[in-house]
């Protein structure tokens, strides 16, 4: 058996919750392998809406096993307020999700010091989300790092040790705190966490594989903020490539399956960094709108933009995506004119890759398509697609040489369409 694997392709907020719950069904296992709380996935079924942070998407299928890799930063307190609020919504957790012992904590500190560094960095700050994600990550690399498997084996020496190590770090920052309820939430969320089944996860997930069962890989935010090819530094502090599924899980590249790339039919960005097409008028307002452009976890506006292809080739080359889901192609039922960016002008030259660097430099050139002027929220079909929208369809697939496998219509469960290529 091989893992399929599901993320991104853009920077993020493509709507990969929705998909991986529309795709469980066909699945044994859902494992996220990357990533933290700063990563937002809704899903919307049954009138109900379900925003999750670190659990995978797969939890809402009460047969199945739902994994957080070794790849994912986990924190204690705002995993255990997540994992009650779906509880008490009637959805256990206990039976169904198993947390690798070598996933890395976040820690209180973490938090602070994250905020601490944005502030020291004033105008030239990333924008993040203050989750304390990256110096979680930080602590990972450098060997100072705490993981869940230190629970059991000295973890009151090993946390005074870096609680210490932090706030030395934040005194000479001059950052001012109150640490006392925050290490409070943490310490209750610790002893929630060990009443969760805490496994190698490397050993659990081969040994599923080698006994049969399917696995959908979740990944979290897009492979344009990816620490090593995104448009750094504006970045996350993990790999959210296809390549992360196997370091955040343990799984080997020949053990590689099914790649979905999700992208929206448009293209947002949350945060600082550079966005080649993104709209500063009244259409980037009202695809905002139309959209609900604003994130699950902080709130943020996203920047809104035309979609750009020559960011999302880049994606399925560095991914090796083997077929693409487009989300939100409600949103832009009502404009006549659809655009897409087909190539960059820089400096005068006119490229069709990604280069080293983008930055406001960059001019986007454009292609124009017919729009389809039809409400396909209610569709259930492909049959029933406008012929401008399956033009547009063919056109993305040309460009992109993969397959768009499903369309997403809306918001709910339901509004998905799988085409039958």
């Amino acid at each position: 058996m091989k893992v399929d694997v599901l993320l991104g392709l853009q920077w993020g907020d493509e709507g990969k919750g929705k998909v991986v719950d529309v795709l469980t069904p066909r699945y044994d296992v859902v494992a996220r392998f990357q990533g933290g709380p700063n990563a937002g996935h809704t899903l919307e079924f049954e009138g109900e809406k379900y925003i999750l942070r670190s659990i995978p998407s797969g939890i809402f299928q009460g047969d199945k096993v739902n994994i957080i890799g070794n790849g994912v930063v986990l924190d204690p307190a705002l995993f255990k307020a997540e994992a009650e609020a779906l509880e008490q919504s009637g959805h256990c957790l206990k039976e169904r999700l198993r947390i690798s012992k070598k996933a890395h904590l976040i820690l209180p500190t973490h938090r602070l010091l994250d905020a601490a560094y944005e502030a020291a960095k004033g105008d030239a700050k990333v924008g993040t989300t203050g989750k304390g994600i990256g110096p979680t990550y930080t602590d990972k690399v450098s060997r100072n790092g705490i993981r869940v498997g230190d629970m059991l084996h000295g973890f009151n020496e090993k946390y005074a040790a870096a609680k210490a190590r932090h706030e030395s770090i934040l005194k000479s920052l001059n950052y001012q705190y109150d640490l006392a309820e925050a290490e409070q939430r943490w310490m209750e969320g610790i002893e929630y966490l060990k009443q969760f089944a805490l496994v190698d996860s490397e050993h659990e997930i081969n040994h599923l594989l080698d006994n049969g069962k399917s696995i959908l890989c979740e990944g979290a935010q897009g492979t344009m903020l990816d620490v090593d090819f995104g448009s750094y530094p504006f970045v996350t502090s993990s790999n959210t490539i296809c390549a992360g599924a196997c370091t955040g899980l343990g799984v080997a590249p020949n053990r590689i399956g099914e790649v979905y790339g999700i992208f929206k039919a448009y293209c947002t960005r949350v945060g600082s960094g550079p966005f080649p097409t993104e709209l500063f008028d009244e259409t980037g307002e009202q695809i905002c709108t139309l959209g609900h452009e604003f994130g699950s976890v902080t709130g943020r506006k996203r920047r809104c933009g035309w979609i750009d292809l020559v960011a999302l080739k880049y994606a399925v080359m560095i991914d090796g995506v083997t077929r693409l889901i487009m989300m939100k192609s409600d949103v832009l039922d009502s404009f006549e004119t659809i655009k897409a960016c087909v190539a960059y002008r820089i400096n005068g030259e006119e490229i069709d890759y990604f280069p080293y660097d983008i930055n406001e430099n960059v001019e986007p050139l454009y292609v124009e398509l017919p729009g389809w002027m039809t409400d396909m929220t209610h569709m259930q079909s492909e049959d029933e697609f406008p012929e401008e929208f399956n033009a547009y369809l063919s056109f993305l697939e040309e460009q992109l040489g993969v397959p768009i496998k499903i369309v997403s219509v809306g918001p709910d469960r339901a509004q998905t369409i799988e085409r039958y290529l």
